[in-house]
């Protein structure tokens, strides 16, 4: 059992680390895509969408680039005593990127069906900015972020390539639970890899489900 507990907590830690990090950058870049007017928007919205599409391992190795010891900001992280190569915080930065899409296009398509006239009628209230955010935007497209975030939270629960790569498998440690079902059927331990592939597959569903169920519109929307 030890081998099903132990990376399905590494791994609800991680996709929850990641979803977290995914809410505070993901509403805060999509709320500013959504009040930009400018033709280069879409040209930085497909760069933030490229996570979708690109192959995991070529994340990975950007992260290895970026992050790794001899990386661009990796002797610096070094200098600071801070690693994440073959950590779990590597696993949760992996997780972290590959998911963020899904919340940040779920999030600037419930912004921008949010009515302008009643943020407008905020502003001739006497709200400021960041009142009328988080006293009306906010409010009025929480069901499509939320949506986004369970999105991003299945997402987060299967990420294999680029975990695999900047985390690597070392249980107990980095080994989530795809890593894990990988590793038993190399091992050839199938009940194994068949338990967890349940547990996983269950979990996403659910999550999908009630993305769906919360605000189906902008879920649409948001897949690329």
């Amino acid at each position: 059992m030890d081998a099903l507990w132990v990376p399905l907590l590494l791994t609800l830690k991680v996709a929850l680390w990641a979803t977290g990090i995914n809410l505070v950058l993901g509403v805060a870049v999509a709320f500013g895509l959504s009040r930009w007017r400018s033709h280069a928007r879409e040209v930085v919205d497909a760069i933030l969408t490229l996570p979708l599409v690109l192959p995991p391992t070529v994340l990975g190795y950007y992260l290895l680039v970026l992050l790794g010891r001899r990386g661009i900001f990796g002797a610096w992280l070094d200098h600071l005593g801070i690693e994440l190569v073959f950590t779990w915080q590597g696993a949760v930065v992996a997780s972290t990127l590959v998911a963020f899409p899904l919340v940040q296009k779920a999030a600037r398509a419930a912004f921008e069906a949010v009515d302008p006239q009643l943020e407008s009628a905020a502003r001739v209230l006497g709200l400021r900015e960041a009142a009328v955010f988080f006293r009306v935007s906010l409010p009025l497209a929480a069901r499509g972020i939320t949506a986004g975030a369970l999105l991003a939270f299945a997402r987060a629960m299967g990420e294999f390539g680029a975990t695999l790569m900047i985390a690597g498998n070392l249980p107990g440690r980095t080994q989530t639970l795809s890593v894990a079902i990988y590793a038993a059927v190399q091992a050839g331990d199938d009940r194994g890899a068949a338990i967890m592939v349940v547990v996983t597959s269950v979990t996403c569903v659910v999550a999908l489900l009630l993305a769906g169920w919360l605000a189906p519109d902008q879920l649409r929307r948001s897949r690329p």
